[in-house]
C-alpha cells in the first residue's frame, strides 16, 4: 500500500507514467468511466477548499466511483477532539482511499502511520501540497512538452507557500531547472528548502524582489497568493498584501512564450486583465488538477489499465534515523500541538551538525 504525503514519494518514472495516463484520460475518458466503480473516496478536509476538494470528487465521480467525507473540521468529530489517527482508522472502515486537508503541518503523515488505507495530503498548512505539484508538472508539461531546461519564477509568498515548496522538491530531480525567487525578504523561501534542497542537488537560483526585473527570463511565472490564514499579525498581513500585482503592463518584459501558472484562489495579484492573455494558463491548471488526481488515484488503487500499468519501484529514500529524545518541536503549526500524545521525533541534519528536523512539520531544532 502507497500513500502521497510528499512530491518526493514519487519517482519521475512515476510522474511520467501519471502523466501519460492523464493524457489518455483526456483522449479516451469513456475507457475510465467506470474504472472504480465500487470504490469511495473519503474527503476529509479540516479547512475551507474549493479547488481541491471538488477536483478530488469529480476525479472520483469521473472515475466511476463515489465520494464521502466532510468539508470542514466543525463537520466532524475533530470538534470533539477526536484525533487524525483515530479519524483515520474509522475512514478506513468506510473507504478504500482517502484525501486529507489540515491546517496542521504533518497531520496528513500521523494519518498515514495509522491508516489502513491510501492517503493522499491535499495540502498541510504551509508545509506540502503534493497533488497541486502534481497538476503544475502536467499544466506545464502539456504547455511545454518537457519539464527539464526551464527557467522558473515563483513570485509572492514563498515562506508559507505549500505549492511553491513541493514544486521546488519535485523540480529539483529534472535536469537544467533554475529558480528564481521573487518575494519580500519577510516571505522568503525557507532556509532549510534553499539548504538542503537547491544548494544541496547545487541547482542554481537567485532571490530578488523585483518581479520586473525577474520578467524577461521566465519560462514560467508561478505566481501566489500572500494567505492571511497564515499570519499572526493582520498588521503584518496588511504590509505585505499588495506586494505583487501581475499586470498587461509588466507581460510585455516576458517572453512571447512564457506562460503564468497560479494554484488559486487569486486575490488581487494577478489583475483581471491579464486573463485573456493567452499565456494565462491559471485556469487550464485546474483541469489539470482533476485529470492528474484520476491518474493518482488509479496509481494509488492498482487500478492503472494497459498499457500504462507497469509496475514501478518506489523511490528509495535515504533517510536518516528517527530520534525520540528531550527535543521538543517548536513550531505553532504542526500537529503536535493539538495532538500532544504524538512521539515528539525528530531526524539530525546531515549539513548540520548537532541540529535536527521535526519529522512531521520539518521545523529545524537545535
Amino acid at each position: 500500500m502507497r500513500h502521497l504525503i510528499d512530491p518526493m514519494d514519487l519517482t519521475v518514472e512515476e510522474i511520467d507514467q501519471l502523466l501519460a495516463v492523464g493524457d489518455d484520460i483526456i483522449q479516451n475518458p469513456a475507457k475510465y468511466s467506470e474504472i472504480c466503480k465500487g470504490k469511495k473516496l473519503a474527503t476529509l478536509f479540516y479547512e475551507p477548499s474549493t479547488r481541491t476538494r471538488l477536483s478530488f470528487e469529480s476525479a472520483m465521480l469521473e472515475l466511476g466511483g463515489s465520494v464521502i467525507g466532510f468539508s470542514s473540521a466543525d463537520s466532524s468529530s475533530a470538534a470533539k477532539g477526536e484525533s487524525v489517527a483515530d479519524t483515520i482508522r474509522v475512514i478506513g472502515c468506510f473507504a478504500d482511499i482517502a484525501a486529507m486537508r489540515h491546517p496542521k503541518e504533518g497531520a496528513p503523515m500521523v494519518a498515514a502511520m495509522n491508516s489502513p488505507i491510501p492517503v493522499i495530503n491535499a495540502g498541510d498548512g504551509g508545509h506540502q501540497h503534493p497533488t497541486q505539484t502534481l497538476t503544475d508538472l502536467m499544466t506545464i508539461h502539456r504547455l511545454k512538452g518537457h519539464l527539464d531546461n526551464l527557467t522558473i519564477g515563483l513570485c509572492g509568498d514563498l515562506k508559507f507557500g505549500r505549492t511553491v515548496h513541493s514544486l521546488i522538491l519535485a523540480l529539483s530531480r529534472y535536469t537544467g531547472i533554475r529558480f528564481v525567487l521573487i518575494s519580500p525578504k519577510e516571505l522568503a523561501v525557507p532556509d532549510y528548502i534553499k539548504e538542503e534542497v537547491l544548494d544541496k542537488k547545487k541547482i542554481p537560483y537567485t532571490e530578488v524582489q523585483s518581479l520586473d526585473e525577474a520578467m524577461p527570463e521566465l519560462d514560467i511565472l508561478y505566481m501566489t497568493r500572500i494567505q492571511r490564514e497564515r499570519f499572526a499579525s493582520e498588521e503584518e498581513y496588511l504590509r505585505l498584501k499588495d506586494s505583487y500585482i501581475l499586470t498587461p503592463k509588466q507581460l510585455e518584459l516576458a517572453k512571447p512564450d512564457m506562460y503564468i501558472l497560479h494554484p488559486l484562489p487569486r486575490v488581487n495579484e494577478i489583475s483581471v486583465a491579464v486573463d485573456n492573455d493567452p499565456r494565462a494558463a491559471y485556469f487550464t491548471q485546474v483541469f489539470c488538477g482533476k485529470i492528474i488526481r484520476m491518474a493518482l488515484i488509479l496509481k494509488l488503487l492498482d487500478r492503472i489499465p494497459a498499457p500504462f500499468d507497469q509496475q514501478l519501484p518506489a523511490p528509495e529514500r535515504h533517510q536518516p534515523p528517527v530520534v525520540h529524545n528531550h527535543l521538543h518541536c517548536g513550531n505553532p503549526r504542526c500537529i503536535t500541538t493539538i495532538e500532544q500524545e504524538l512521539p515528539q521525533a525528530f531526524r539530525p541534519v546531515e549539513e548540520k551538525p548537532g541540529a535536527f528536523r521535526c519529522i512531521y512539520c520539518e521545523a529545524l531544532v537545535d
